[in-house]
C-alpha cells in the first residue's frame, strides 16, 4: 500500500512537470508567432544578372501588395563559373544551417537559378531542414553534383527529373521550364529527311551541363542518328567555330545554350552570331530560343517569361491559405517558334511547318498594313494622273541635273580633302626633316670622304664604316619617326582593333627590351591581373611601350625598369606606367618633354621624337600621357587608354 502511494506521488509530480513545461512552451510559441516567419530567396547571381534582378523586383512588388509585414531575406551565392561548382555544395550547406537555427524559422525558401537549385539537390536528404522549398528560373531536367572534389569540365552526370525529386527534397511549388528533344527530332526528320548526324551545342555553365546530360539521355532513343556533342566545357569560341566548319552535308546543328566557353568568358546577349557565318549551308535549330532571330530556323522551345509575380502569389497562398492554396510545381508550356526570314532563306515551305506555330521577323503584308491609305492614294492618283504625266518630263530632267551636280560636288570635296591632307603631311614632313637630318647626313658624308683617303689605316677605315652604318640607321629611324609623327599629327592613321591579351603583351615587350639592351638592369612587371583580353591596335600600343622602355633604358645606368598595368572599371580605362631608377626629369622640363625634337641630354643618342610620337598616339587612341610629379626615384611616365566600346571593336577601325 505504501509502495502504491509512492507511485501515485511520483506520477503526480511527473504530470505537474509536464503541465509546467507545456505552459512555458505555449508561451514561447505565442511570443514567436507575434513575428512572422520570413521568406528566404537564394539567388544564384548567374551571368544573366539583369533578368535575375527583374525577377526579384517583380516578386517583391507583388508579395508586398498582399502581406507587407513579412520579411523577405535575400541570400546571394554569387555563382560565376562552372569551375567553382565543387564549392557550391558547401556554400548551400552553410546557408541551410544558418536558417535551420534561425528564429522564427523561415516559412519558405525559394531558389532562383540553376546553380543554387543544383547546389540544394546535392545535399544529403537526411541533412535537409524541414522547410518548404520553391524554385524558379530552372530546368525540369536537372542533376546532382557528387560529394567531394570533382572535375566539372569532364564529369558526366545522370540527368534527373525535378518532379521525381520533389517529395524527398520537400519542393512544394515553383515555375520550371523543360526541353523536348523528341519534338525537335521529329521536326528535323520532317524538314531534313536525309539527315544522318545531329550536333548539339551546349556551353560551359550549370545550365549547359544540365542540357548536356539531358541530351545524352534523350539521344539514346534515336540510334538512327550519329550524335555529336559540341561541349562548351571543352571548347573556346574559336575552337567551336573550327568544329562548326567541319560539319558537312546531312548534318544538322541544334543550339542549346551559349553564354560561356571553356575559358569562362561571358558572351552577353546570346552572341552566337560569332559562329553564324562559318558554315552558311548548315541547317540550325534551337531547343531553347538561343539563336532564333539571327541564325536558327526555329524549334520546339519553352515559352520563357518572368514568373516573379506568379511565384509571389503562390508563396502567399502556400503560407496563408488552407491546404496551402493547392499550390503545385508548374511547368512552362512549349511551342514551335520559327524565324520567318531564315525559313525563307532555307527554302522551307511553310506548309511543312506545324500549325499554330509562332513566327518572328515575319513581314507584314504591304496591302494589309496600308489598306485604307492605298484606297485614298488610288483615288487621288486617278484625279491627278493627268497633271503627273505632264510634270514627269520636267521632273526627270531636273533630277538628272541635280544628281550630276551632287556627284560633281562630292568629287570636288573628296579631292579637296585629299589635297589638304597631302599638304599637311608634306609640310610636317619637311619641317621635321630639315630640323635634324643634317647631323647624321654630315657624319655619313664626312666619314665617306675620309675612307677614300689612302692615308687612313685599314682598321680605322673599318671604324669609319661602322660609324657610317650607325648614322645611316639613325637617319632611317629619323625618317620613319618623322613619317609616323607627321601621319599622327594630321590624323592620317586608321587604327586596326583586334582582341589581344594586354598582360601577355606587356611581359613580351619587357623581355624583348631586356634582350635588345643587355645590362645589369632589373626589368619588372606589376599587375593584379593574370590575363586581360581587350580590343586594341597592336602596332601603336607596341610603339608606345617600346619608345617609353627604350627611353627608360637610355637614362638608367643601374637599378630597375618597371612596367605596370591595371584597369579602372568605373571609368572604363586601362592604366599603364613605366618607371625607372635613372636620372629623372627636372620639374622645369616636364612641360616641354613631349614636344618634338626635345632632348634632356643633347649628347644622348636619338632625335627627341619618341615621346612626341607616344603623346600623339595615346591622344589619338582617346587617352592621356603625363610625367608623374610625385615619383622621386627616377622618371615615371603614366598614361591611360579607354576601353573601347564593343561596337567600335566590331567595326574594326577607328580614324
Amino acid at each position: 500500500m505504501k509502495h502504491k502511494n509512492s507511485l501515485y506521488l511520483c506520477n503526480a509530480k511527473l504530470l505537474f512537470f509536464l503541465l509546467l513545461s507545456y505552459s512555458f512552451l505555449t508561451i514561447n510559441i505565442c511570443a514567436q508567432n507575434n513575428e512572422k516567419a520570413p521568406i528566404v530567396i537564394v539567388s544564384s547571381y548567374n551571368p544573366d544578372a539583369q533578368s535575375m534582378s527583374s525577377y526579384i523586383s517583380n516578386f517583391f512588388a507583388e508579395y508586398k501588395k498582399k502581406e507587407i509585414d513579412r520579411d523577405i531575406i535575400i541570400e546571394n551565392m554569387n555563382c560565376k563559373a562552372l569551375s567553382e561548382s565543387p564549392k557550391w555544395s558547401q556554400m548551400m550547406k552553410d546557408i541551410l544551417n544558418k536558417y535551420t537555427s534561425y528564429r522564427p524559422k523561415p516559412a519558405l525558401i525559394i531558389f532562383l537559378g540553376q546553380e543554387a537549385f543544383t547546389a540544394y539537390l546535392s545535399q544529403p536528404v537526411h541533412e535537409l531542414p524541414h522547410i518548404p522549398i520553391m524554385a524558379a528560373m530552372i530546368t525540369r531536367n536537372t542533376l546532382r553534383f557528387p560529394k567531394g572534389k570533382f572535375d566539372p569540365a569532364n564529369i558526366e552526370i545522370k540527368c534527373e527529373d525535378v518532379m521525381t525529386l520533389a517529395k524527398p527534397y520537400n519542393i512544394v511549388g515553383g515555375y520550371l521550364y523543360e526541353y523536348n528533344i523528341d519534338k525537335n527530332i521529329q521536326l528535323i526528320k520532317k524538314l531534313y529527311p536525309k539527315t544522318k548526324k545531329i550536333a548539339f551545342l551546349t556551353d560551359n555553365s550549370c545550365g549547359g551541363i544540365c542540357q548536356h546530360a539531358f541530351i545524352n539521355q534523350e539521344m539514346k532513343k534515336h540510334p538512327e542518328y550519329e550524335y555529336l556533342a559540341l561541349d562548351g566545357r571543352k571548347n573556346t569560341v574559336y575552337s567551336m567555330i573550327s568544329q562548326l566548319t567541319k560539319l558537312h552535308d546531312k548534318t544538322v546543328l541544334v543550339l542549346g545554350s551559349w553564354r560561356m566557353d571553356k575559358n569562362e568568358g561571358f558572351f552577353l546577349h546570346n552572341t552566337v552570331y560569332l559562329m553564324k557565318d562559318v558554315n552558311s549551308k548548315l541547317p540550325v535549330f534551337s531547343i531553347s530560343t538561343i539563336g532564333i532571330g539571327n541564325w536558327a530556323i526555329g524549334g520546339y522551345t519553352p515559352c520563357y517569361r518572368n514568373t516573379g509575380k506568379d511565384l509571389a502569389n503562390d508563396a502567399y497562398c502556400y503560407i496563408n491559405m488552407k491546404n496551402h492554396g493547392n499550390v503545385k510545381i508548374n511547368i512552362l508550356p512549349l511551342n514551335h517558334l520559327f524565324d520567318a526570314r531564315v525559313v525563307a532563306q532555307n527554302h522551307i515551305k511553310t506548309k511543312l511547318l506545324p500549325k499554330n506555330a509562332t513566327y518572328i521577323n515575319q513581314p507584314e503584308s504591304f496591302w494589309k498594313k496600308y489598306e485604307n491609305l492605298m484606297i485614298s492614294i488610288s483615288i487621288a492618283f486617278i484625279i491627278l494622273a493627268g497633271i503627273i504625266l505632264i510634270l514627269i518630263y520636267f521632273l526627270i530632267k531636273t533630277n538628272a541635273l541635280k544628281n550630276a551636280l551632287l556627284i560633281s560636288q562630292k568629287e570636288l570635296m573628296e579631292a579637296k580633302e585629299k589635297a589638304e591632307e597631302s599638304a599637311k603631311l608634306e609640310k610636317a614632313f619637311v619641317a621635321n626633316m630639315s630640323h635634324e637630318i643634317r647631323t647624321p647626313l654630315n657624319a655619313i658624308v664626312g666619314f665617306t670622304n675620309l675612307i677614300t683617303t689612302s692615308e687612313i689605316p685599314d682598321d680605322q677605315k673599318e671604324e669609319f664604316k661602322i660609324i657610317i652604318q650607325q648614322n645611316s640607321n639613325l637617319l632611317l629611324n629619323l625618317i620613319n619617326d618623322v613619317l609616323d609623327l607627321s601621319r599622327l599629327e594630321v590624323n592620317y592613321i586608321k587604327f586596326n582593333y583586334e582582341n589581344e591579351d594586354i598582360v601577355g603583351l606587356c611581359k613580351s615587350l619587357l623581355l624583348t627590351e631586356q634582350t635588345a639592351h643587355p645590362s645589369n638592369l632589373e626589368y619588372k612587371f606589376e599587375s593584379s591581373l593574370t590575363e586581360y583580353v581587350v580590343p586594341i591596335d597592336m602596332k601603336y600600343i607596341q610603339q608606345i611601350f617600346i619608345n617609353l622602355l627604350t627611353n627608360a633604358n637610355k637614362f638608367t645606368k643601374e637599378g630597375s625598369i618597371t612596367l605596370s598595368f591595371n584597369v579602372d572599371n568605373k571609368k572604363k580605362r586601362m592604366l599603364f606606367a613605366v618607371k625607372d631608377t635613372g636620372c629623372g626629369i627636372p620639374p622645369e622640363k616636364r612641360s616641354t618633354i613631349f614636344e618634338r625634337f626635345t632632348k634632356l641630354n643633347a649628347y644622348a643618342q636619338g632625335f627627341g621624337l619618341g615621346l612626341s610620337i607616344c603623346k600623339i598616339a595615346v591622344e589619338r587612341l582617346g587617352g592621356k600621357i603625363w610625367v608623374d610629379p610625385d615619383y622621386d626615384k627616377g622618371a615615371c611616365f603614366r598614361f591611360y587608354i579607354p576601353i573601347i566600346k564593343k561596337e567600335q571593336a566590331e567595326a574594326g577601325k577607328i580614324s
